[in-house]
């Protein structure tokens, strides 16, 4: 006999087990199924290992120059399999702390494999056997998983996703090529690039990091080869040979460049694996499952939500549309928004940050101008070079800029792009100003510490306003 709840969440990363928190919150019975470890790919083997071994290879970096600080040590080294436990312990720490949400607030987690069935029946296969759950609603946020690109010898030894190398310990990386230079591309080459590997990009399209403002995007580009990064644009990789040598057509001329591992970092596709019953069909279009703007798919009362469904694969984005459905099913109101319409304006912006720890970091929200101008929107622009900046020339960490975008007639904010140190922790004031509507005279009614690299906002705000 299927055991009832109001609620059953499969998967139990950021999107589930955000929304499970927040129905538990909201009295409602919840079970989450989740088939490996609680947290999913974003804190077993993404977003949380990655940054703290971006962390961890920072340290090292940092230490390499200590001498200009006036700290003097006659010899540094680092310990890859060290760091990978230093990660480890980082990433059990989370769990824990989420299962512990859990058990104080009651909800039901289940190990295995899930698939949905007819009339909102899930069956469980797991370790201790088959179980049955019926549930009110079903809200899908089983994520992504590694794509991986038809390259003849994509399957030889040494050829490795991000899990795979975030799971290794010993040390074989004098020379990485990275195939694909999107996020997590990028930051992989960050990491290994400050344990002095010798990293090379092999990008296909023209620029890195995809859709990012260009101006972000050169800005990076020329960053990483100054710290000794190889980057190629328009690359597209033909072969991996038995020697791991990739062999690419750059441009028109052949490339051939051997490395000690290949990591290919093309992107990742919805997992749906064993998902759906026989009895049971959902629309679904491109390997994505296909919902409304509610979220929820073909079938009422299921729901989806992060990677599964979105073309912008990021953690915050699977929580805030797991509490939006949440909400929903509960007839509550909505305490978060997605996307806003400012006043006087008739388009709809995003008011998602995207953040990549790359050194130094780079984090966007809103539009860019040249967006902007495709929406035949008139904008103004502001811009601020950090190297002037008190608290960058402090920490040696000169490079980069903030540059705000504004909606020309009535000041108000729609966009931000920041490169910078601490970028990451910046954006949240950026997109709430979006999500608020606020205008440049609003932005600078705040003081701003000094010395802080928050500062710039308020220099990228004076520099739009001296366009007016």
């Amino acid at each position: 006999m299927a055991v009832k709840y109001d609620l059953a969440i499969i998967g139990g990363g950021p999107g589930g087990y955000t929304a499970a928190l927040k129905a538990a919150s909201l009295g409602l019975k919840t079970v989450v199924i989740e088939k490996e470890k609680l947290g999913g790919v974003c804190l077993n083997r993404g977003c949380i290992p990655t940054k703290a071994l971006l962390f961890a290879a920072g340290m090292f970096a940092k230490m390499q120059d200590c001498d200009d600080f006036g700290v003097s040590t006659d010899f540094i080294s680092f310990d890859f399999g060290k760091m990978q436990d230093y990660k480890r312990r980082s990433v059990n720490q989370y769990r824990q702390g989420i299962k512990a949400l859990f058990d104080e607030n009651h909800i039901d987690l289940v190990e295995g494999t899930a698939t949905i069935r007819r009339d909102k029946n899930i069956e469980v296969n797991g370790e201790e056997g088959k179980g049955f759950f019926e549930a009110e609603n079903i809200i899908i946020a089983t994520g992504a998983a590694p794509a991986l690109p038809p390259i003849p010898g994509i399957e030889r030894d040494g050829v490795m996703t991000s899990c795979q190398i975030l799971s290794s310990s010993s040390w074989n990386y004098d020379r990485l090529t990275i195939i694909g230079g999107g996020v997590i591309g990028v930051e992989f080459a960050t990491i290994f690039n400050a344990l002095c590997s010798k990293v090379t990009i092999l990008e296909k399209s023209g620029s890195l990091l995809g859709p990012m403002d260009r101006e972000v995007s050169t800005a990076l580009e020329e960053e990483l080869k100054r710290k000794g990064i190889a980057v190629y644009c328009n690359a597209s990789v033909k072969e991996i040979q038995e020697n791991l040598t990739c062999v690419a057509d750059c441009g028109g001329e052949e490339l051939s460049i051997r490395s000690s591992r290949v990591l290919v970092a093309t992107g990742r596709k919805p997992y749906v694996e064993k998902l759906f019953g026989a009895d049971i069909n959902i629309q679904m279009e491109n390997g994505r499952i296909q919902v409304d703007q509610e979220f929820m798919t073909s079938e009422p009362g299921i729901y989806a939500v992060g990677d599964v469904i979105s073309k912008i694969q990021l953690a915050h984005v699977a929580a805030a549309q797991g509490t939006y459905v949440v909400e929903k099913i509960a007839g509550r109101d909505h305490s978060i928004k997605l996307q806003v319409v400012p006043n006087s304006m008739f388009v709809s912006l995003p008011i998602v940050p995207s953040c990549i720890f790359t050194d130094p970091e780079i984090a966007s929200v809103g539009i860019t101008e040249e967006t902007a101008r495709e929406m035949n929107m008139k904008v103004r622009c502001g811009h601020y070079n950090m190297s002037s900046n008190g608290k960058s020339i402090i920490v040696r960490e000169k490079s980069g800029f903030i540059r705000l975008v504004f909606e020309a007639y009535s000041n108000t904010i729609v966009g931000a792009q920041i490169m910078c140190p601490r970028a990451t922790d910046m954006i949240g004031e950026m997109a709430t100003a979006i999500a608020n509507g606020l205008t440049a005279e609003q932005l600078t009614m705040a003081m701003r510490a000094h010395p802080t690299y928050s500062e710039g906002i308020a220099a990228a705000i004076e520099d739009a306003m001296r366009k007016a």
